[in-house]
């Protein structure tokens, strides 16, 4: 990578083909859900405060309002007015038509809108037979207890549905929750008359107790009792004909065909709910993806890291018994404009309990006193290397170049090491195979929520990471803040490359596929200073993510390849895609069905749901933070992270996805540091006693 590609500002563009995106998908999703779920959230008739009007209490099923009043019709004697409520029914409106065609009659379904929108040829199937059409509203919804606007929209969303599905408008209409005229009592009455004053005519039905002979409405779910029921009354010799309403009246058909216009109109509301279904049904399978993805991460992380502190604690016969690591060190400082945080870096080191180091650090062209500050600690131990700017990876080759031992520690210069850390981290390398050590990094600045979310995210994601990775053999990363190499191992890789952003993981994928073993020492701390605005957080953030993909795509070859590097690439390919590819970028799917959920569906359901995920990420932290000897009163910030940290880390991840998509190179981020990576804050544990040196595992 060219250091002209590499500081090419990524595009602006995709963000708003992401904003657009998730503008169409809220949108459409929003529709589906008020459509389907809340147009009239009513779904139970209250009970009758007022008789309906005295001169349309005589029994008539069929009511017209006008400007003197309400009349009222029925069936001829002889003539029964087959209707069905609900559907169109995949399962049971074709069975019905069978039976209507068997016997040669004709019926009037009262359709929802929304089932006619989801089955248009189930509709038009109805029309072609000889029968008619209804309107039920679009959802079912109670009109008498909806407000003024959603009962239009209830019926004209169902003529647009209906135009969409068929080419056709009705004036028939049944008011859902009502039977016989009478049940269109008390907040039904003003419906029934707003729905009249649309053009609608009012059809209600007979009561049961009248004889078929006599002339009936009668009324019929789109169930197996309904089949029944019309089926035994197709078989009545007291009737004579069965009919439409419009047939029964001896008028011409209440359905019209509508103009080219509406028919558009109604196919763009077709073509939006098919849009929201197939949203919901993504959402779904998506949502059980993302969940079984989640749960999964936690139980691996939870077993590996049980096996992880059993290696560390039981004896295992036949194993070597490793020397105390006692060789002179090299500890490389790259530094660029860390006037904050260099004196208290080199002064920890400078503490160190280990007997034999230098301390290398190379000021990579600084515009502040950070060179000058390191220059004035009076220690024989540190020499300062001074350089023009040429990125981390030069200044650490730098400093290669002037190390003067085989053991190489290379520490970010925003770290503070505890004392017995550098001792600690250089033990496993008395095994003749480990090439690189990965040390355990801590939050020191943790005071403000920000920095409790990544003290949080360090200990429950990186180290339990870690620990499994340890587990596995297929370290990825050794941290910038704390690694220990041999200078050999450095050397035959190329030393640090510059092909990527996250040259921590370039390295460590090299050694692995060098041959070498990379290996995690939980015992050997060192306190780091994190973000502490959300823009800072993004940068960081962004520059790791974005520099992972490139590491991957550069090591790509590792999953093909055979013996420890090939196990290597096959398994953390395998487990970064999956856990921190896939699943972030599943996360904002998860969240708008969550939202879906809780507004739309079942709420409770939707919080059950979330709290479950949320009590396993809860044990599983309390658990990490039990084995990095850390309190676990944190734990409150946890609930809090899934709200606003959480979305930013996925952000990070589609912003990273995209630009690698789109083949720009991202420049590297300076963090502007505050000097706070203190492992002496108030929140820190008591120190326990640790491991003695001799006999730590390779």
């Amino acid at each position: 990578m060219s250091r002209r590609a590499a500081v090419r500002r990524p595009p602006r563009g995709h963000w708003l083909v992401l904003l657009l995106a998730l503008l169409v998908v809220a949108v459409t999703l929003l529709f589906e859900g008020w459509t389907t779920y809340q147009v009239d959230a009513a779904r139970t008739k209250p009970p009758c405060t007022r008789p309906i009007p005295r001169e349309a209490d005589d029994g008539k099923p069929l009511l017209r309002f006008g400007p003197k009043g309400v009349t009222t019709a029925a069936m001829p004697p002889g003539t029964v007015a087959l209707t069905f409520d609900g559907g169109p029914d995949p399962v049971w409106t074709p069975r019905l038509l069978d039976l209507l065609r068997r016997h040669d009659a004709r019926a009037t379904f009262f359709v929802h809108g929304k089932d006619a929108a989801r089955h248009p040829r189930l509709l038009r199937r109805i029309l072609y037979e000889g029968h008619e059409i209804g309107s039920y509203t679009y959802s079912g919804g109670d009109l008498g207890v909806a407000s003024p606007l959603r009962a239009r929209l209830e019926l004209s969303l169902t003529q647009t549905a209906l135009a969409g599905a068929a080419g056709i408008s009705t004036t028939l209409l049944r008011l859902p929750h009502t039977t016989a005229a009478d049940t269109l009592c008390g907040p039904q009455w003003p419906a029934a008359r707003r729905a009249a004053a649309q053009g609608y005519l009012v059809v209600a039905s007979d009561h049961k107790a009248r004889e078929p002979r006599q002339g009936v409405v009668t009324q019929h779910s789109q169930t197996d009792l309904g089949y029944h029921e019309a089926r035994d009354l197709l078989r009545d010799r007291g009737a004579k004909r069965f009919t439409t309403i419009s047939g029964g009246l001896g008028r011409p058909s209440f359905v019209d065909q509508v103009p080219v216009a509406q028919e558009i109109k109604g196919e763009g509301l077709l073509r939006s709910q098919r849009l929201g279904r197939a949203f919901l049904t993504v959402m779904v399978w998506t949502l059980t993806l993302a969940g079984a993805l989640g749960v999964l991460r936690m139980l691996l992380f939870a077993l590996f890291a049980r096996l992880h502190v059993r290696r560390l604690h039981r004896y295992r016969p036949g194993a070597p018994r490793l020397r105390e690591v006692r060789d002179p060190v090299s500890v490389l400082v790259p530094a660029y404009n860390e006037e904050a945080g260099i004196a208290s870096t080199v002064y920890s080191l400078l503490a160190s309990t280990y007997p034999h180091f230098q301390i290398i650090v190379i000021d990579d062209g600084s515009t502040d006193a950070t060179a000058d500050i390191a220059e004035d600690i009076d220690d024989p131990r540190v020499t300062v290397v001074r350089q023009p700017n040429g990125g981390k990876p030069s200044a650490l080759n730098t400093g290669l170049a002037h190390a003067r031992y085989d053991i190489v520690v290379m520490v970010d210069a925003d770290t503070v090491f505890e004392p017995e850390a550098l001792a600690r981290l250089v033990q496993p390398l008395a095994h003749p195979a480990v090439g690189a050590v990965s040390g355990n990094t801590k939050v020191g600045n943790r005071r403000r929520l920000l920095g409790k979310w990544q003290h949080l995210e360090y200990v429950l994601g990186f180290n339990l990471d870690r620990r499994m990775f340890e587990v596995l053999e297929c370290m990825p990363t050794v941290p910038g803040a704390i690694g220990a190499f041999r200078r050999d191992a450095l050397m035959g890789v190329g030393g640090v490359s510059d092909e990527t952003l996250a040259e921590d993981t370039d390295l460590t994928m090299a050694l692995w596929r060098a041959g070498w073993r990379v290996v995690y020492e939980e015992s050997a701390v060192a306190w780091t200073e994190v973000p502490t605005t959300v823009r800072q957080l993004w940068r960081q953030r962004y520059r790791w993510c974005y520099g992972t993909l490139q590491a991957m795509w550069k090591h790509r070859h590792a999953a093909v390849e055979v013996g420890p590097a090939g196990r290597f690439g096959r398994r953390v390919m395998l487990y970064v895609t999956l856990f921190q590819i896939v699943l972030p970028l599943c996360a904002p799917v998860v969240d708008m069905f969550a939202l879906f959920g809780a507004v739309f569906r079942d709420p409770v359901e939707a919080a059950l749901v979330w709290f479950g995920f949320l009590s396993v990420q809860l044990v599983t932290a309390a658990y990490a933070l039990r084995l990095d000897r850390e309190r676990l009163r944190v734990l409150w910030a946890l609930p809090l992270q899934q709200f606003v940290y959480r979305q930013l880390m996925y952000l990070v991840v589609i912003h990273s996805v995209a630009t690698a998509l789109l083949g720009t190179r991202l420049k590297w981020h300076s963090m502007k540091r505050a000097g706070t990576a203190d492992p002496y804050l108030p929140e820190a544990p008591r120190e326990e006693p640790r491991r003695s040196l001799q006999g730590s595992r390779p």
